[in-house]
């Protein structure tokens, strides 16, 4: 499902997606007319090196944030160390020979981290016109519904897919997987969403 304006209708509305390819097939959920638009833009994903540290050993590993995306000493993430994936708490942020307290992820070279038990989930969440970055920290059981409506950071959302970590996406709907194999969420506010 995606939010968009209806060239019948002459509003935004929900419309089901009926084919993907360079463009969307959509159809309107208020009057049944079908159109192509274009694809949206997926949003640009850096790779940030990034330092963890359990205990009295560290690791350098990667994180994976949106270009335009800030993170703040203090922030819960994800940092992926080879096949593993560990939840971490920013420590230390490095943009080129300076040490900051916060920075945009495009700005930023070294993230310096210490591991945290639980597991961050990230989602790209789009609101109609920008991409918005969340985290949450969870349990790694966690179940993630694709189609299902959740409370993400404070926010309502709604799940049209899911990454996961060892490769596939899960794009239809009532498909399931837990948090430790979510590579990324993405989505659309519940607030976009009329009920059917």
């Amino acid at each position: 499902m995606i939010s968009i304006v209806c060239p019948v209708c002459k509003e935004e509305c929900e419309h089901q997606i009926l084919r993907e390819a360079a463009e969307l097939v959509v159809q309107c959920s208020e009057c049944g007319q079908v159109h192509r638009i274009p694809k949206p833009p997926e949003p640009e994903i850096l790779t940030i090196k990034a330092i963890v540290s359990h205990e009295t050993e560290s690791v350098v590993c990667s994180v994976e944030m949106l270009a335009d995306e800030v993170v703040s000493l203090g922030d819960q993430i994800a940092a992926e160390c080879e096949d593993e994936v560990f939840g971490v708490e920013v420590t230390g942020i490095e943009a080129g020979a300076k040490r900051v307290r916060r920075a945009a992820a495009g700005e930023v070279t070294t993230l310096w981290t210490r591991g945290i038990e639980q597991v961050v989930v990230k989602a790209s969440i789009h609101t109609g016109r920008t991409t918005l970055p969340l985290y949450q920290t969870m349990e790694g059981e966690e179940e993630f519904i694709v189609g299902e409506a959740y409370t993400f950071a404070g926010r309502r959302i709604r799940i049209s897919h899911i990454k996961l970590r060892d490769g596939p996406v899960l794009r239809k709907e009532g498909w399931k997987t837990v948090a430790r194999r979510v590579k990324r969420i993405y989505g659309y506010l519940e607030g976009r969403y009329q009920r059917r």
